[in-house]
């Protein structure tokens, strides 16, 4: 039994584990921290090892709470009804618990509050668009964080981050805000602006 409570635990742990690079930047909002996002990115490369080490070990939990017991000729009493720590239903939650950890980077997106603001241009020829090139974005949430961020700065007419291609690009009225304050901005969430260019 205390073999099950070992492998649940595990299972807990590498889910966790696997998601916590995405998990860091949400928690970093919520608490107004948004320096330490980019804390566990070290982590990314590790994702999948951690997401098959995390169903290896729920796959065996699973094996080992549904296979058949064997019968043991005892005269003893052996109908006790088993915690509930070690019950399917705890083996299930768990599981349901390491699947919304393991999918928490494709729907991080949506712990970001929406900045829509309208910006009004007086002069067209204020509009300025520069490309950041940035490390240590990892997924979607990243993405969300450097946005979000971003359009708090007055000014900015479009930020688009990628993950992907490890940057953002940022169009803004340069009588409102400036380069400078944009890459504060962005370095202010934990992730590092390497280089920059204009459009």
């Amino acid at each position: 039994m205390k073999k099950d409570n070992k492998l649940i635990g595990a299972g807990i742990l590498t889910a966790f584990a696997a998601s916590l690079c995405c998990i860091t930047p949400v928690l970093a909002l919520i608490a107004g921290t948004s320096g330490l996002a980019a804390s566990f990115s070290w982590l990314e490369p590790f994702r999948p090892y951690l997401i098959g080490l995390t169903i290896l070990v729920l796959g065996f939990a699973w094996y080992q709470k549904l296979k058949p017991k064997k019968e043991i000729d005892c005269d003893c009493e052996t109908d006790e009804k088993p915690k509930f720590i070690q019950s399917k239903k705890f083996l299930g939650i768990v599981t349901a618990f390491a699947i919304v950890m393991l999918a928490f980077p494709y729907y991080a997106h949506i712990f970001y509050p929406k900045t829509e603001k309208q910006v009004i241009v007086v002069d067209k020829s204020n509009l300025q668009t520069v490309e950041f090139t940035i490390s240590g974005m990892t997924c979607a949430g990243c993405e969300e964080h450097v946005n979000h961020e971003v359009n708090k700065l007055s000014g900015i007419i479009k930020s688009t981050a990628s993950y992907e291609s490890g940057n953002a690009i940022v169009e803004f009225d340069n009588s409102k805000t400036n380069i400078v304050e944009i890459e504060t901005a962005i370095n202010g969430t934990g992730y590092s602006v390497t280089d920059k260019k204009e459009k």
